[in-house]
């Protein structure tokens, strides 16, 4: 196949499908593949200018995230794109013990040739702003913004609280060490100039500010001109793709595969659409304010640690949500207490894998009495990842963006039931409260 321009790795599936979108909406033929891909699902995406591969590392603890990354790694290397981008979080949520971005380019650096590893921290597009190292945060979409160690949410997530704002004391304290940093000022300096201040960091980690959307095509430009000395990994959420894409942009470059994405068949109806199936995992309070506004929906609170550990409350849950979906209506299944203070999360990873083997349950059942679900929506993104993976797919490919940070995937299987599948994979911070309700609409 040709040389894609850019590899992707999402340490979680949400995040990996918002890269997906970035990326395929500029119109590069861009596929995220479950896993690393075989001979069979390449020759089946065909020729692609991006190619991702979504995973789970954020929720890993070291040593499973070096045995993920280092097969990553080898295809990426035989596959010999020019940037290998490891997407994180745009909140940069993680920690030592877990999600640990430090062992990750410890684990990844080798399979490119540049010692320089540039972190791009800051997704305006979703509220996220870095400004001299700090990170700040919108709580939800469109809310107040905040420090990141002072953010309402971030601040006391459940599994990788961020406890510092300045990244480079963030990362220090997962083991990556000589951090330098870019900050957005440099940007209005001539292009000259702003090289003579990134030559010394060119041997090392490189943290770089986006604060602005004005600040993607110079962190862009650096990124692509570093890439044709030698292929490098580069570490941030979609803004990396952003901000490649706004460079290709400025120059005229773009590949000339890209133009206006190839319209998807639309599912001209509701009726068409057929019964939905959300399953919200995610302890966000946006999350909680999306469930309270999802009112076309039969909604079910469950009782998070039986469906973790009580096989007959599981068996009866799939059973009582397979009975609204017989009759045709939607169903919300919410693992979450209404009161964010009141939640457990002491067993939060294993109520992830709980609540994705429900959704795998659910299609399996829906398609075994031969009414296969056509669009799922599942909250959460330690869930919405155990949750793809649990699904017999190959790939993703972009549908439509629902609103900025949330993409409807195309799933791409051998399973007739699940090929065509339409799924929403969205975080706990992303989203406006009328969600749920925008997952039942048609597309234009």
């Amino acid at each position: 196949m040709t040389t894609p321009l850019i590899g992707w790795y999402g340490d979680d599936f949400t995040g990996a499908t918002d890269t997906l979108a970035v990326l395929a909406q500029a119109g590069l033929r861009a596929m995220l593949f479950m896993g690393v891909p075989g001979n069979e699902a390449l020759a089946a995406a065909g020729p692609l200018d991006a190619v991702g591969i979504a995973g789970a590392a954020r929720s890993m603890a070291p040593d499973a995230m070096r045995a993920e990354l280092a097969g990553v790694g080898r295809f990426f290397q035989t596959l010999a794109t020019p940037v290998l981008h490891y997407k994180v979080c745009s909140t940069f949520d993680s920690a030592p013990q877990v999600g640990n971005i430090a062992c990750a380019i410890a684990t990844l650096l080798p399979s490119v040739q540049h010692r320089w590893v540039p972190i791009v921290a800051g997704q305006p597009s979703l509220g996220r702003y870095c400004a001299f190292s700090n990170l700040f945060a919108a709580a939800g979409t469109g809310g107040t913004v905040h420090r990141i160690d002072r953010h309402p949410t971030m601040r006391q997530h459940p599994v990788t609280p961020m406890a510092e704002a300045d990244l480079r004391l963030h990362l220090a304290a997962q083991g990556l060490h000589n951090i330098g940093a870019l900050h957005y000022p440099h940007y209005a300096a001539p292009a000259d100039t702003l090289d003579a201040t990134v030559a010394p960091w060119l041997q090392q980690p490189l943290l770089m500010d986006v604060a602005d959307a004005a600040h993607l095509a110079p962190v862009g430009r650096l990124l692509w001109q570093q890439a044709q000395h030698a292929r490098l990994l580069a570490v941030g959420s979609s803004v990396v793709a952003q901000a490649l894409l706004a460079h290709w942009r400025v120059t005229g470059t773009l590949p000339a595969s890209a133009g206006t994405p190839a319209a998807a068949p639309t599912l001209a109806t509701t009726a068409e659409i057929g019964p939905v199936f959300a399953l919200a995992g995610s302890l966000s309070p946006l999350t909680a304010r999306q469930v309270a506004a999802a009112r076309s929906y039969a909604r079910i609170t469950v009782d998070a640690q039986g469906l973790a550990g009580d096989a007959a409350y599981a068996s009866a849950l799939l059973q009582e949500v397979g009975q609204h979906l017989d009759a045709g209506q939607h169903v919300l299944v919410c693992t979450a207490p209404t009161s964010h203070g009141a939640a457990d999360t002491s067993q939060a990873g294993r109520v992830a894998h709980a609540s994705a083997r429900l959704v795998a349950d659910v299609l399996a059942r829906q398609a075994a009495q031969g009414r296969p679900l056509r669009r799922v929506g599942i909250a959460g993104g330690d869930t919405s990842s155990h949750a793809v993976e649990a699904l017999d797919l190959w790939g993703l490919s972009c549908r439509a963006t629902l609103c900025p940070g949330v993409t409807l995937s195309r799933a791409h299987s051998a399973n007739p039931a699940l090929d065509g599948l339409e799924l929403m994979l969205k975080g706990g911070q992303m989203g406006g409260d009328d969600l749920f309700e925008q997952l039942l609409r048609p597309l234009p």
